[in-house]
């Protein structure tokens, strides 16, 4: 589960990954986190917290019964896991050994900013 903060909507965003296909039981449980957020982290000059379940699989008919009744905005999406960046992705992001190569020189530096 990841907690975001989207600083333009000025509202947090609870993400939540299901290694499986989607329950309807998924769904209250991530109104729980919203209801939870929203009580005990959002700022009264916070918009209300949005929520986005990630299951491998999903049926639209379940999900869209499932989030019928829920107050707090959230929403269901598939994802698919790749064994490759897409090929626009592959080029600007770095790799990972460039990523260790700057953990251990900032390590090595004490962690301290220049």
């Amino acid at each position: 589960d990841l907690l975001f903060y989207h600083t333009r909507l000025k509202r947090y965003v609870v993400v939540e990954l299901k290694a499986g296909d989607f329950k309807p039981e998924h769904a209250g449980q991530l109104n729980f986190y919203l209801a939870a957020v929203d009580a005990e982290v959002k700022a009264p000059d916070d918009q209300p917290t949005i929520g986005l379940l990630l299951c491998k699989t999903k049926n639209r008919l379940v999900a869209e019964y499932a989030l019928s009744g829920m107050a707090k905005p959230m929403g269901v999406a598939e994802y698919q896991l790749l064994r490759a960046l897409p090929e626009p992705l592959d080029t600007k992001l770095p790799t990972v050994e460039q990523l260790e190569e700057e953990l251990n020189a900032d390590l090595e530096d004490g962690g301290e900013d220049e």
